[in-house]
């Protein structure tokens, strides 16, 4: 019996040792924590990294989107791109709202800004851009009273499949709890390539959705052309041809639109890599094969 038993106890302790654990993912900073190397910025009327009124710094490990040296915010609408586009990969992040909107920020960007997803890169974006066309998970905080979800979609010159239909709507609410005050909130998505993305938000899963997809107008095919036209976009023709094109890969980037908002713990875990179990690189959780990367 006692033999059973220890021969039992080896062969789970050998089982388990071969199951990936979560010491197995090689998450990939994407942040150093001192300056905003690596990344582009890009703000609508403004040439590719000009930071306009020192809107994305750094201070104490954090990326910081600030807006004390504003007297308006006069439609400087910005990303911040990092320099390396990805299709397969799960990215987490903490965010936390702070302080009050700058003066001359529209009333629905009150603690409201974003991550951009499978997005065009920060080169690619007309001068007078406001946003790039992207799959944006929309981060929102509380008003201080009603409910307000946070881990949301918006989708700007874009479009998704839900229920096996496509949703042009272009802000649809996650599941989410409400998060009032100056909290941090902590933040992912699993991106698939164009298959699938999940929203996380303090790891409970509460939004999916699938084939993401350029779509026929910039926040929604039944305004128009004039409605790409009206957010900067002067190249809405190439668009407007790619309309359904499923995006498969992209770029991230972080918003700013008006509220102050703080980022840290930036991290990103690349899904696509070496799926041959014999080479020394290989990682079981890879879903993407690029077997060019195999390393024996």
């Amino acid at each position: 019996m006692i033999r059973a038993f220890l021969l039992f106890t080896l062969t789970f302790l050998m089982a388990a040792d071969q199951m990936p654990s979560f010491s197995d993912e090689e998450w990939q900073p994407l942040f150093n924590g001192k300056d905003l190397s690596g990344w582009t910025i890009k703000f609508a009327n403004q040439d590719l990294n000009v930071n306009h009124n020192d809107t994305f710094r750094v201070q104490d490990s954090m990326i910081r989107i600030a807006y004390d040296n504003y007297d308006t915010f006069d439609d400087a609408y910005a990303h911040m791109y990092y320099n390396k586009s990805f299709s397969h990969y799960k990215l987490r992040f903490d965010y936390r709202f702070v302080g009050d909107q700058v003066r001359g920020g529209e009333n629905w960007n009150v603690r409201n800004s974003g991550i951009m997803l499978h997005s065009q890169s920060a080169e690619s974006n007309d001068y007078g851009q406001f946003f790039p066309v992207s799959i944006e998970i929309q981060l929102l905080g509380g008003l201080g009273e009603d409910k307000r979800t946070t881990g949301n979609l918006c989708t700007p010159g874009t479009a998704v499949e839900i229920d096996g239909k496509i949703n042009y709507k272009h802000c649809i609410n996650s599941t989410s709890d409400t998060y009032h005050g100056d909290q941090w909130v902590k933040g992912e998505v699993i991106v698939l390539g164009g298959e699938s993305i999940t929203h996380l938000i303090e790891n409970d899963t509460v939004l999916k959705y699938q084939i993401p997809q350029i779509g026929g107008g910039f926040t929604n095919p039944r305004m128009g052309d004039r409605d790409w036209s009206s957010r900067g976009v002067e190249s809405k023709d190439y668009w407007m041809a790619r309309e359904g094109e499923v995006l498969t890969e992209g770029y991230i980037a972080l918003q700013a639109e008006s509220h102050p908002i703080d980022f840290k713990n930036i991290e990103i875990l690349d899904l696509c890599g070496c799926m041959d179990s014999k080479a020394k690189n290989y990682k079981p959780y890879f879903v993407k094969a690029d077997n060019r990367q195999c390393i024996y």
